[in-house]
């Protein structure tokens, strides 16, 4: 594999990871919360972590898991935290939550499909609002226009494997994988699934004829990818941090925080 494929792909990695810590510190109980529609992140993260309902999660290879679960931490907290200061003294935070408007703006494919597939039509009429308003008056989607319009403003996300848990497919069994994070095999697979529709990852998975993704000099396909990445990283590492130091069980705070929220998104 080429070099600049091996650090796009990598890239990719630490965003699938970090997207799974952002996840699981979104801890969602059944009655309604705010929750940026962007980062999935809870404003307030003061709530004791056993104030929630014990859920049930399949975990059959939880010792497996508790090794990789350190392991990443290990590449979160020495790798990607220096990683992220570094990119952060060249692109500035105001910048950076541009690039990451944009980047989300792109992602309107996934949760127009998804919509769709629940039956959620006024949502996907709501959701190409949206992608226009913030296309046509946020300069691409670098500014997020569409927070100043009332009924496009808190768009609950939809993607593949809420879809999956709407149709009563179960979660089934948990599983941390390097670098990329703990799901359960149904968001697991839902995540491969919004690959094949994001414009984000029609260059990796050569699906059709994107000639226009598979033309762009390395270069540029690395840098398109480190700044998707970057754009959701500083704040994820912030609570994940939070997380570590306010639970007695990090591993566990994680794997049934991610199947709290999870499930509170596939019931809204």
């Amino acid at each position: 594999m080429n070099l600049h494929r091996l650090l796009a792909l990598a890239a990719v990695s630490l965003a699938l990871g970090a997207a799974l810590a952002q996840t699981a510190l979104a801890q969602s109980s059944s009655s309604a919360r705010a929750i940026d529609e962007r980062t999935g992140a809870a404003p307030d993260l003061t709530d004791d972590y056993g104030d929630y309902a014990a859920v049930s999660v399949s975990d059959p290879l939880e010792g497996f898991n508790r090794a990789i679960f350190k392991f990443n931490d290990v590449a979160y907290t020495r790798v990607l935290r220096p990683a992220v200061k570094g990119y952060e003294w060249v692109v500035r935070p105001p910048v950076n939550r541009a690039i990451g408007n944009f980047y989300d703006n792109l992602r309107y494919p996934v949760r127009l499909v998804n919509c769709v597939l629940q039956g959620k039509f006024t949502r996907a009429g709501l959701e190409t609002k949206k992608f226009a308003v913030n296309t046509l008056g946020g300069l691409g989607g670098f500014i997020r226009q569409s927070d100043n319009v009332p009924d496009i403003a808190k768009l609950p996300r939809e993607d593949l494997g809420q879809t999956l848990g709407f149709y009563g497919i179960p979660h089934g069994p948990y599983l941390v994988i390097p670098i990329f994070g703990g799901f359960s095999l149904r968001d697991l697979g839902g995540r491969l699934g919004d690959t094949v529709v994001s414009p984000n990852g029609w260059e990796y998975i050569h699906l059709g004829n994107h000639q226009w993704a598979g033309n762009l000099e390395w270069e540029w396909q690395t840098a398109i990818t480190v700044t998707d990445t970057m754009s959701t990283i500083p704040e994820v590492l912030d609570l994940y941090t939070q997380m570590k130091n306010a639970a007695v069980d990090p591993y566990v705070s994680l794997r049934d925080g991610t199947r709290r929220y999870r499930d509170a998104e596939t019931a809204r």
